[in-house]
């Protein structure tokens, strides 16, 4: 480390532009700096500084050598913190926004699998399905189910994809037919999740083939949880995350349609404001939140 140290010293009289200014600041005495600088000299084999009665001022190679160094001397600074922050217990308050769905799912656990861990961190949870900016919006991070997004200021960490699935109640198929293709889909039957609850057009794929199914022309909503009841009630089929439908599913009151056509991949995804560095409590709830919904319970 007594590189480092010297290297330290050297950069804070290149920005002091005085040896005693750097003695003042780093608690040293002059002559203790004067020797750092000069050991420093010696192991490069270069004069870093032009000495004078008045001033102190980089050689062409001091000024080389202190533009390289600041970053890397920042990066092992900022590294260094982040390693004790993480060994270390954390505190306070973390403003989180999720879907509604999965919010009711998956964050019951999360939430409590991470207080227990992580006693000393509050956190205040906002459900909604429109998509919350989270550049000027009240929240540390958002979870959100989409594709990538739009806006490049903010910060993103894609965690998994979210499988989709076409689902349908026995009832409907016993009255209406299973369908063998997308084009037996009749834009009536379909049942659309769309923020604005308008409609939506699905794109569906299979070996190289590509379907268009318009959705939601008696039915929309902005909801999972309600398109799953809906699909539950013979109104039709639903394009909907898989671990909306999960339970449905395993007890029968829903049943998978067309399983060898596949809609976009969405992804799980954490959204930040620009933090020029995320703070070690977010941080830490992110990694607790990535392993539960990639490890514990896949999504």
């Amino acid at each position: 480390m007594k590189d480092m140290n010297d290297i330290r010293v050297f950069l804070s009289v290149a920005e002091l532009g005085s040896f005693a200014a750097a003695a003042r600041t780093l608690a040293m005495t002059a002559p203790s700096v004067t020797r750092a600088v000069g050991a420093l000299e010696d192991r490069l084999g270069v004069q870093l500084f032009v000495r004078t009665t008045r001033q102190v001022s980089l050689t062409a190679a001091g000024a080389i050598y202190a533009a390289r160094m600041r970053p890397l001397l920042k990066a092992f600074d900022d590294a260094s913190e982040e390693v004790r922050e993480r060994e270390s217990a954390v505190s306070g308050h973390i403003r989180l926004n999720a879907p509604l769905s999965l919010g009711q799912q998956i964050l019951p656990d999360v939430l409590s699998g991470f207080r227990s861990e992580h006693p000393a961190i509050s956190l205040s949870v906002t459900l909604e399905d429109s998509f919350v900016d989270i550049v000027g919006a009240p929240f540390d991070l958002a979870i959100r189910i989409s594709g990538p997004p739009d806006d490049k200021s903010t910060i993103w960490r894609k965690l998994c994809p979210v499988r989709r699935v076409l689902v349908a109640s026995p009832g409907f198929l016993a009255a209406n037919g299973t369908p063998q293709t997308p084009d037996d889909l009749a834009a009536a039957a379909c049942l659309a999740f769309d923020a604005e609850a308008t409609g939506e057009t699905w794109e569906l794929t299979s070996a190289g083939k590509k379907r268009r199914v318009r959705a939601g022309t008696n039915l929309a909503g902005n909801n999972g949880e309600l398109l799953a009841r809906l699909a539950e009630n013979g109104e039709g089929v639903a394009l909907l995350p898989h671990f909306i439908v999960e339970e449905a599913l395993g007890e029968g009151r829903l049943k998978q349609v067309l399983s060898d056509w596949s809609p976009p991949e969405l992804w799980l995804t954490l959204y930040y404001p620009p933090y020029e560095r995320l703070p070690i409590r977010v941080a830490r709830f992110s990694d607790f939140f990535e392993a539960y919904v990639t490890r514990v319970r896949p999504l």
